[in-house]
């Protein structure tokens, strides 16, 4: 078959899974050119039309180059997917303290939008917690029916291994013993308030940027929703979410519902669908997983549609939002012997994704 009649079939794949009325716009993360997860299972996956990724090798605080993520889209789009959203622009440290320092990053994250959005990403995904990104103290759990899951014990973090800097925590960024003994230090002198009151400076600054350039802003929950290592968070809640949405006044303004993050907190889980149904218009990026609460601050994640969070529940309250932006199934399992697979990310393995892709792809079909 001729290259041109290849596209033209891919592209006609890609609009065939989406006949349906109000189809779910379902997303997959790669991670890139070494992702263990290609590209072509991805395709392969009933629903999934969409790529979420990044560029992993810029560091946090420089403007990405528009010449990397036009041949990062190139890559995607030639496996006859759409690279609908970058997860994540990561937000520099000098940001969130508030230090002068931030302004330079501050335009520098602009710039980055402005690219983005020159390119047709639609949502860039970010966070705002500070030096660590999710959280977890056991990668390998043993779940019952033999897969394993990420798991988190508050009482076992301070026996997660730190002398050699943040590099073996699974984050965006990485820091050595020195550089993070600073970073601990500057943030004593910052508390909730203080960074409120820096992501208000900062929203206000690269919101109106992502409403000329087309982009939606989704500030993804702090997870696990409370303070780790004695450092503020302040995104742990349904409530701070709507919080957020007022922070800068522009539609681009908005959040990524994270039902697994939120969910670990044990009196935010019954109350995601009305959290979704709050926050309305303002759901740019929908994170749906399942987690199991095991005691104070300690959690296990599941398999979809098993946990303490209701997903049929929330992706009701999302379609009758008319919620049209992009979903993924986010973490998930080690199943199938995958664990044993060379370099494949904890959480981010293939089988177990897929299938909860196609869960959700189930329970929108008859929300």
């Amino acid at each position: 078959m001729q290259p041109a009649a290849e596209e033209s079939e891919r592209r006609a794949q890609a609009s065939s899974r989406n006949t349906h009325h109000d189809p779910v716009r379902l997303a997959f993360r790669w991670y890139g050119a070494d992702d263990p997860v290609t590209l072509d299972p991805i395709r392969q996956i009933p629903g999934v039309e969409g790529v979420v990724s990044a560029l992993y090798d810029v560091p946090p605080g420089q403007a990405w180059p528009q010449k990397e993520l036009a041949a990062l889209k190139e890559t995607i789009e030639e496996a006859g997917l759409h690279f609908s959203t970058i997860e994540s622009i990561p937000v520099h440290e000098d940001i969130k303290l508030g230090r002068p320092e931030r302004e330079r990053y501050i335009e520098n994250y602009a710039t980055s939008i402005e690219r983005a959005g020159a390119l047709g990403v639609e949502v860039v995904c970010y966070n705002f917690m500070p030096v660590f990104d999710w959280t977890r103290t056991d990668l390998a759990y043993r779940l019952p029916d033999g897969s394993t899951a990420l798991r988190y014990d508050h009482a076992d973090l301070n026996s997660l291994d730190l002398s050699g800097g943040t590099g073996d925590l699974p984050a965006w960024a990485s820091y050595s013993r020195a550089e993070l003994e600073a970073l601990l230090a500057a943030y004593e002198d910052v508390g909730e308030d203080d960074l409120w009151e820096h992501l208000a400076y900062f929203l206000e600054r690269v919101a109106p940027v992502a409403d000329e350039a087309g982009v939606k802003l989704a500030i993804h929950p702090d997870d696990p929703p409370w303070p780790v290592f004695g450092l503020p968070r302040i995104v742990t809640s349904g409530a701070a979410l709507e919080r957020v949405t007022g922070l800068a006044d522009t539609p681009a303004n908005g959040v990524c519902l994270c039902t697994g993050s939120l969910g670990a907190n044990p009196d935010e889980a019954p109350a995601l669908p009305e959290t979704a149904r709050r926050l309305g218009d303002r759901v740019h990026f929908a994170h749906l997983r399942n987690v199991t609460t095991t005691g104070e601050k300690q959690f296990r994640e599941t398999r979809h549609p098993d946990g303490d969070v209701d997903l049929a529940a929330v992706c009701t309250a999302l379609r009758e939002n008319d919620f049209d932006g992009p979903m993924r199934p986010d973490h998930g399992r080690m199943i199938w012997g995958e664990e044993h697979r060379e370099n494949v990310r904890p959480g981010y393995g293939l089988y177990d994704r897929a299938l909860g892709a196609n869960y959700l792809l189930g329970l929108w079909e008859r929300a």
